[in-house]
């Protein structure tokens, strides 16, 4: 029986397609490689890289997108940080941002006008009325996070409230704040690493978030893992992790998706190839 050149030709053709088409797809999704982008390898670097260094090393990663976590030691070198950035091809996606409007805050500000640069503005707080009752405890946040939201607007900049654990780190109480301020350029960066005790119920907690989300920081997760020492696992290292994933792919929700060092005794750029390539095998388990 004779095969025929064109049924060869079209399955042929057919395979290649569906290749190539999961390959894109694969490429595109919210967990894509060109999606990711590097947080905690400032402070957090064992080599103590200098803002060149630290941008060829994002490049070397492919790494596109930075959120730049500085220590008071980094503010003389806030500019040569951006410059070197733009020279590499690396986006800085988020700035970490005081609470509050101080000569740091203006600083952060003129870099980011004179630079032409829009990064989300990360930021977080304690208690802000300790011994107050919950409406008082959001009016208070709202009214430190007002002015610094006007200013990030002008600049085309949206705040992003970062859980750091306490009051101010639960969903709920950030949600609460945003609806109070009513501004469109405030929303949340959620944070597995600070997200421990809510393990058990993120289904419910994300689905809460999601029409605020602006970003989320990845982590490798176990339950009371801040608890027993397990708070900073590489991704893929922990048994919870796969099926948060999971809850984000089925929302939909599509937006910079951060990998982190976090620890001092670690080269960052080790640890951000360690979470590379979990994260890999973690998506061919989770993605359909």
């Amino acid at each position: 029986m004779k095969t025929c050149t064109w049924c060869v030709l079209a399955v042929t053709i057919g395979v290649v397609f569906f290749c190539s088409a999961s390959a894109i797809a694969a490429d595109d999704g919210v967990f894509a490689p060109k999606n990711l982008m590097a947080w905690c390898i400032v402070p957090f670097d064992a080599k103590k890289r200098g803002s060149e260094q630290r941008a060829k090393m994002l490049q070397r990663l492919g790494i596109a997108r930075l959120a730049y976590d500085w220590r008071d030691e980094h503010i003389p070198t806030f500019d040569e940080e951006v410059e070197a950035m733009k020279r590499h091809g690396v986006t800085i996606e988020a700035w970490w941002f005081p609470a509050g409007l101080d000569d740091t805050s203006r600083k952060i500000l003129d870099v980011i006008q004179r630079h032409g640069i829009h990064p989300q503005l990360w930021l977080t707080m304690g208690d802000p009325a300790p011994d107050r009752e919950q409406t008082e405890k959001v009016a208070a946040a709202a009214a430190a996070i007002n002015p610094i939201a006007e200013e990030a607007a002008k600049l085309r900049c949206k705040v992003a409230l970062y859980n750091h654990g306490g009051w101010f780190g639960e969903p709920e109480n950030q949600i609460a704040i945003i609806e109070r301020l009513g501004l469109p350029n405030v929303g949340i960066v959620y944070n597995f690493h600070h997200g421990h005790l809510h393990i058990d119920r993120f289904p419910e907690l994300f689905r809460k978030m999601q029409p605020h989300l602006l970003a989320i920081n990845l982590n490798g997760m176990v339950k009371d893992g801040e608890q027993t020492g397990k708070k900073i696992l590489t991704i893929g290292q922990g048994d919870q992790e796969s099926a948060m994933l999971k809850v984000i792919l089925a929302s939909g929700w599509r937006g910079p998706v951060g990998i982190l060092n976090h620890q001092t005794e670690i080269d960052a750029e080790q640890a951000l190839r360690d979470n590379l390539e979990g994260l890999a095998r973690l998506r061919q388990e989770v993605e359909p």
